[in-house]
């Protein structure tokens, strides 16, 4: 196969639509529904907030813009143009494409174990429809038979995963993103009743109080990092992701502006996710706000509280699912580009069942995280926990550095300048300036304080210990 052919069939996210509808249901999905909101919760509320959304505006903006310039002008997946890099400068930095396959490939692993516990909760709402004793039966739903029962996790997550590599393997991709562009809107619908309804709760006051009064005492050694991870594993950075669809842009596309769009969205939904899951976590729930399962403890609980609560639950899940769905497809998608610019010989079918049987070798780790790893505690956290704090809080931030030192060496002043200035925008041409020194200089040396700070405090933990 040549490499153009290979280019070819990489994917079919190749338009402007797409590559929103990518973007956006990634946002939409666990990231910021799911995590952020415990994330928030371990940090400490307001201050917290700052600091993210500050990063979201400086680091995560400018390396998104980087990356689809990248991929937009090489025309190559992240590990072609480390290789290319690699071999020009005969030295290996071929490192940092690899590093961005392991990290996507692991974090695919336990994507899907999450979303394996989105399906749990989408076929418990649906028995619960078809039972005489429906309202008792929905007060019970919870996280309790996922957390004992690893078989059911890796049965949910291969389940997600046997789904999301038919869908690339068919080339159905397109058909799945005309199913988005519907599901998308509904679940925006949604999202603003259920925050409605959130902020009635009488929890209100003090939940508002939590996030938008910055107290920042309440923060820690490990914040910046924890905020830093944060951005970048919403914004999908690091991951090669964002390479590989900005070769699928126009040439009149201008990026910066995409890449803006992109981020404020990001923001916006998780503010909302917050907002939707912290009044119910203050009033009903017996979690803690850092507890991972927040999210899956919360909300069947603010379902109950509408009528017809149960379809609404029905429906809310059934969309997350999809926006995990669309996810893990990018993820996919990006780890059979590279695997095909590298063995071009490689065809797109063995390349994505390949991928899909190692996840799942990978999956049972993160499943049986509660049952048979239950001993397994590390800084008095479980294995999924480590598994996501090293995945997102260590390892994204050191590939987004070595994406930073690859976009520099791969491309001249000219190139990256040329496609950043549009004619069309005065002010592109005004802050072209600012860009390039927020990336070169700016963002590197606040991801590796972060990664410092975040070492400095396992160490005092290890030492007060």
């Amino acid at each position: 196969m040549s490499g153009k052919t290979a280019l070819r069939k990489r994917g079919s996210w190749r338009n402007r639509i797409a590559f929103y509808l990518l973007a956006v249901g990634s946002a939409c999905g666990l990231g910021n529904i799911w995590r952020f909101p415990y994330v928030v919760g371990e940090n400490g509320g307001g201050a917290f907030l700052l600091i993210y959304l500050f990063l979201c505006l400086t680091v995560g903006v400018s390396v998104l813009i980087a990356e689809m310039i990248m991929g937009h002008t090489k025309q190559a997946s992240l590990l072609k143009i480390t290789r290319q890099v690699s071999i020009q400068n005969k030295k290996p930095f071929y490192w940092i494409g690899r590093l961005s396959l392991f990290i996507s490939l692991v974090m695919l692993s336990y994507y899907s174990v999450i979303s394996g516990w989105v399906l749990h909760f989408i076929t418990q709402f649906l028995v619960g429809l078809f039972r005489d004793d429906k309202l008792s039966y929905l007060k019970t739903i919870n996280m309790t038979v996922l957390s004992e029962n690893g078989s059911l996790q890796f049965a949910l997550a291969s389940v997600h995963l046997l789904i999301c590599g038919f869908i690339v393997v068919k080339g159905i991709t397109e058909r799945f993103e005309s199913i988005l562009k519907i599901i998308l809107p509904i679940f925006g619908v949604l999202v603003v009743l259920l925050l409605a309804r959130s902020l009635s709760l009488p929890s209100t006051e003090e939940v508002l109080r939590f996030l938008f009064y910055p107290d920042f005492s309440k923060l820690n050694l490990t914040s910046l990092g924890h905020a830093m991870g944060h951005v970048l594993f919403t914004l999908s950075l690091g991951l090669g992701i964002l390479v590989t669809f900005g070769s699928y842009f126009k040439d009149e596309d201008h990026l910066p502006s995409v890449g803006m769009r992109v981020t404020i969205v990001d923001v916006l939904i998780s503010f909302f996710a917050v907002l939707m899951i912290f009044p119910v976590a203050f009033t009903v729930s017996t979690k803690q706000l850092t507890d991972p399962s927040l999210l899956f403890e919360s909300l069947p609980q603010l379902f109950m509280k509408f009528k017809y609560g149960e379809y609404f639950g029905l429906a809310f899940f059934v969309c997350l699912w999809l926006t995990a769905l669309n996810a893990s497809i990018a993820l996919l998608e990006s780890l059979i580009s590279n695997l095909s610019d590298r063995f071009l010989k490689t065809n797109r079918f063995s390349s994505a069942w390949m991928i899909v049987v190692v996840t799942l070798f990978l999956s049972v780790f993160p499943a049986f995280s509660g049952t048979v790893f239950n001993n397994v505690k590390i800084f008095n956290q479980s294995l999924i926990e480590n598994l996501d704090s090293l995945l997102i809080n260590y390892l994204l931030p050191i590939s987004v550095l070595g994406v930073i030192l690859i976009f520099f060496k791969s491309l001249n002043e000219m190139d990256y300048k040329n496609k950043f200035v549009s004619e069309q925008s005065e002010s592109s041409q005004m802050i072209v300036g600012h860009w390039i020194w927020l990336l070169k200089w700016f963002t590197p040396f606040l991801i590796i304080m972060g990664i410092v700070l975040q070492v400095l405090n396992l160490f005092l933990v290890n030492l007060n210990g």
